[in-house]
């Protein structure tokens, strides 16, 4: 296993998991219940880790963090209901219709 991702907040863990996941690449979360030993432990060891299970995937994985972190997106209008969405939504706030694809 290789850790590919660590962050304070285990919702931006989780988040990248699922990302991940619908990839296809199969990962873990470690740490997920550290929390509880700051003040005996560095904040930072704390933290939730992202891992991969296989190593081969490190390199996908990280590409896919990356792009993800450094990709603004743009707004989108949805295509059933016609409401605008932030471009960091997958589906729309309003009707539930998934982001059209490129």
């Amino acid at each position: 296993m290789k850790k590919v991702f660590s962050h304070e907040n285990r919702l931006i863990v989780f988040n990248l998991k699922n990302v991940l996941q619908d990839a296809g690449i199969a990962c873990v979360v470690e740490n997920e219940f550290a929390s509880g030993g700051v003040g005996d432990l560095s904040p930072f060891e704390t933290w939730p880790e992202l891992w991969v299970v296989n190593d081969e995937d490190e390199a996908a994985a990280l590409e896919r963090i990356a792009q993800l972190q450094n990709q603004p997106q743009a707004d989108w209008f949805c295509a059933r209901c016609g409401e605008m969405n932030p471009g960091s939504f997958q589906v729309c706030w309003n009707c539930g219709a998934e982001r059209p694809a490129g």
